[in-house]
């Protein structure tokens, strides 16, 4: 029984972790990476195991780089079972779709580029019909229900409070009389946001596999959080200027609308036109709507009473659907609030905004995720002029601020004080999705608890 680390290993994008039991092998994640182009597109395109060879999948939750290459899994010769919640299914069905658009999109735009300077046209990394293709292979199930993905594994998926259908996968995997409880946090929440439940804490594993994404550092509060948004909006308002936000559509998009929204019921804010500039986002509204088993008592108390049966607030936004619409942004006249994926600025329209936005000193580029290195979003963030965006170098004039207390993902101390929460004990600690600096610093913290703890190399395979 041993376990492989393909991807997310000292570095936070890319989850592709292979676990080998009785001669099978399941796979965890299959994550696009993130980070510089060339490089990037190496590793998304060559995947490091024969994907004939994996006999089942497990996946945490939706966001891409967990799912985003699953079309290239099946694209080449993986025809087992993808388990994930019923609410990640209907999720990563829309973002594999759109991942798949907007690749043939940009590599159209690309290529145009490419064919004036005659040089050879480049290809996505997998096509609209290589997403449909593996869409067939997606296996939902309920949280707290066990289901069996191979022989000798037991698999329960308990909310991870992350995003929308985000699970903690629970597994028990038995192989020659052993047996091992070993227990996955995907991504893991927090306690306390809007709309989704808190995370279920575990008891007990013999081994817990754990995300590092803020390992060394720690969160503001929500309400610190919401007023710095207020304040940053009631600047660029003043200055006639735009807020351009590059979230991802599912999570952090519902969480920035759902703050506004409340902003502007109470009086705090004027009403200013806010776009999402993101045809996926349509369609992940549609899902939120419907899993109301993911839903927090909040959202529920809200829902229940909230007048217009609108609780995220979603009849303020336009939806930028076309392309067409999308450009003529670029010259709408008054102040405004788009937001647009990618949430690390590396595709889709969010580029086109960045492009024809960031060189007005009276605009803002609001940064309210996690960006990987060697991502635009990261430049941006190190306040990095000029950027290259489709190639071409652009001058950095406008504002770049970064609001951190929005992330989904549990900071420092939450994810020690989720590991003090196993009263039944956990054998060893095995940090993974994490940047290398985050990832020592948690470590340092996790052996002060007294654990045993474990920081993998990509390639790196640890026993069982």
């Amino acid at each position: 029984m041993k376990i492989i680390f393909w991807g997310a290993a000292k570095t936070v994008t890319g989850s592709q972790y292979v676990i080998d039991i009785g001669g099978k092998k399941l796979l965890l994640e299959c994550g696009i990476r993130q980070g510089p182009r060339e490089e990037s597109e190496a590793a998304n395109r060559n995947l490091p195991y024969d994907p004939a060879a994996i006999d089942a999948m497990v996946l945490s939750h939706a966001h891409l780089d967990h799912s985003g290459n699953i079309p290239s899994l099946v694209k080449n010769g993986f025809r087992g079972d993808v388990c994930m919640t019923a609410a990640t299914r209907d999720l990563t069905a829309l973002i594999l779709r759109d991942s798949a658009r907007i690749q043939e999109y940009d590599t159209a735009f690309v290529n145009k580029r490419r064919q004036r300077k005659q040089q050879p046209a480049k290809e996505p990394l997998y096509t609209t019909e290589d997403a449909e293709r593996a869409l067939g292979q997606f296996v939902g199930y309920p949280y707290e229900r066990a289901f069996s993905p191979l022989p000798g594994v037991s698999c329960t998926f308990h909310d991870a409070g992350h995003i929308l259908g985000s699970a903690l996968v629970d597994l028990r995997l038995a192989e020659g009389g052993r047996s091992v409880r070993f227990w996955f946090t995907g991504d893991l929440g927090r306690k306390g946001l809007p709309i989704l439940r808190d995370p279920v804490q575990g008891v007990t594993a013999d081994v817990l596999m754990t995300e590092s994404t803020y390992g060394d550092r720690v969160h503001g509060q929500i309400g610190d959080t919401s007023a710095r948004l207020e304040r940053i909006i009631k600047k660029v308002i003043a200055r006639q200027g735009k807020v351009i936000i590059p979230a991802f559509s599912v999570g952090r998009t519902q969480e920035i609308v759902y703050e506004l929204h409340q902003m502007f019921d109470a009086g705090r804010l004027p009403p200013v036109p806010i776009f999402v500039d993101s045809p996926l986002s349509i369609n992940v509204t549609a899902v939120f709507r419907v899993h109301e088993e993911c839903w927090d008592d909040e959202y529920r108390r809200r829902a229940a009473r909230d007048a217009d049966g609108d609780p995220l607030g979603f009849g303020r936004l336009t939806y930028v659907g076309s392309a067409a619409e999308s450009k003529k942004l670029n010259d709408f006249p008054k102040p405004c609030v788009i937001i647009s994926a990618s949430g690390m600025c590396e595709g889709g329209r969010v580029l086109h905004h960045l492009r024809n936005s960031v060189g007005d000193p009276r605009n803002l580029v609001l940064i309210v995720g996690f960006q990987a290195m060697g991502t635009l979003g990261r430049r941006l963030v190190e306040k990095q002029s000029p950027v290259r965006i489709f190639g071409e170098p652009h001058e950095v004039r406008a504002e770049v601020e970064v609001l951190n207390g929005f992330s989904a993902h549990a900071d420092r101390d939450e994810l020690l004080d989720y590991m003090k929460g196993f009263t039944g004990g956990i054998g060893k600690v095995v940090l993974v999705h994490g940047e290398e600096s985050q990832t020592a610093a948690l470590a340092e913290s996790v052996k002060a608890l007294g654990k045993d703890v474990v920081v993998p190399n990509l390639g790196e395979e640890i026993a069982l």
